[in-house]
């Protein structure tokens, strides 16, 4: 019997989709069946790739009775509303990280998704990766004990890629909190497998000419007594990928000779509007936009955040690209994980399993709003300069008016 696919309409043609391109190209269980975005000539490779048709917004897209699923990829400012455009035509959906930007725009995408009996899935963040996956299925398993501690580090050039003016702004819901904390934050949740009560946050913010935060440390505790240590850093001097055998985030080699790359290209711009211009001429369709070369789907190895370490009672965890690494009492043990068909599978394994086969998923909108709550408290635990209680957390509820109350320090 043939496998039924998802059959799912792209709102958003931009950086995001470009990174879930391979997998929708490569995993059986999905088709792209058309697409919105305001830019034609992203519209136009869209239709040429697809043969499919493609509209100039999201309610035309989500008016399309040939989609099932609406994949939301647009910017972070627009997931509450495309969101509930979406639940509102009866679509399953499918959006970026971080999820919204305030506590209350999420709660009326899961208010929209569960009144229309849809699916609410929010990814791709790097929890779905299997080694983090498979690192959890190891802490369930009892055989090393309770979580006690997590570290969890990453230092990239994220800072220096080219950015549109709101990537820049952590009011539109930019700099490295909400981009990259969403991942951390997730991962460390997957793994305590406890509820975080309280955390403690400063934020760096230390290039004028890029005024958001481009680094943060943070300590989160959980109910049980187990504590994580969060620190990234986008500011591109050291790469964290030497820690990981020089595989990069996306599972594939990298070469330690581009050092410096993505500073020495923007020094090459003169205004923020040739920046803007430079990234959209390399996303999907634009003029010096490249294909996926790795048409048979199978990235090295899996991807990944960074190092990151989990200390139980009975022995410690290290996930990898390739394995998880485990030094026990006596012994240390490598249980390698076989390289991934498709990149980021995970994440169509639990949309599949939300749609089709009606089972609960783990990335849904409450637990995504639960890492939207301590990504803001970071933000105002930095601002005041001690711990913030997150069941209590009255800062959590509207991210602009917090950017506002933190200006004078960005």
């Amino acid at each position: 019997m043939e496998q039924r696919r998802l059959r799912i309409g792209v709102a958003g043609l931009g950086r995001a989709f470009s990174l879930m391109l391979p997998t929708f190209l490569n995993d059986p269980r999905v088709e792209l069946v058309a697409a919105c975005d305001p830019r034609p000539e992203a519209r136009r490779q869209f239709e040429k790739d697809f043969d499919a048709p493609t509209y100039g917004d999201v309610p035309d897209l989500a008016a399309d009775a040939n989609v099932e699923v609406i994949y939301v990829a647009s910017p972070h400012q627009f997931h509450a509303s495309h969101t509930e455009v979406a639940a509102a035509h009866g679509k399953h959906v499918l959006v970026e990280k971080p999820i919204a930007l305030s506590v209350e725009e999420c709660d009326r995408m899961i208010s929209a998704c569960r009144d229309a009996s849809v699916t609410l899935i929010v990814g791709h963040c790097h929890s779905f990766d299997t080694p983090y996956l498979e690192t959890r299925k190891l802490i369930e398993s009892g055989a090393f004990g309770s979580v006690r501690m997590i570290h969890a580090l990453n230092f990239t050039d994220y800072l220096y890629r080219p950015r549109r003016p709101e990537e820049l702004s952590t009011a539109e819901g930019g700099g490295a909190v909400f981009s990259q904390a969403a991942h951390q934050v997730d991962i460390v949740r997957l793994l305590a497998g406890q509820r975080a009560t309280r955390i403690r946050a400063t934020v760096g913010s230390w290039d004028p000419s890029r005024p958001t935060e481009g680094a943060y440390s943070a300590i989160l505790w959980f109910e049980a007594g187990a504590f994580a240590s969060l620190s990234y850093n986008g500011y591109g001097h050291f790469d964290s990928d030497e820690w990981t055998g020089w595989i990069g985030e996306m599972g594939n080699p990298k070469c330690p000779d581009t050092y410096g790359s993505a500073r020495r290209r923007l020094a090459t711009l003169v205004s923020r509007d040739e920046e803007a211009s430079l990234k959209a001429a390399g996303t999907y369709g634009g003029a010096s936009y490249q294909p996926p070369t790795n048409q048979g789907g199978q990235p090295r190895q899996h991807q990944h955040f960074g190092p990151l370490i989990v200390s139980c009672e009975k022995g410690d965890l290290r996930p990898l690209p390739d394995s998880v690494v485990i030094y026990g009492d006596q012994h240390i043990e490598k249980r390698n994980i076989d390289a991934p068909i498709v990149p980021r599978a995970e994440v169509i394994d639990e949309l599949y399993a939300a749609v089709v086969e009606h089972i609960t998923p783990i990335h849904d909108g409450e637990w995504a709003k639960d890492t939207l709550k301590i990504c803001v408290a970071m933000l105002e635990s930095s601002r005041q300069g001690r711990d913030i209680e997150l069941a209590a957390c009255e800062y959590c509820g509207d991210l602009i008016a917090l950017s506002k109350h933190s200006g004078s320090k960005r």
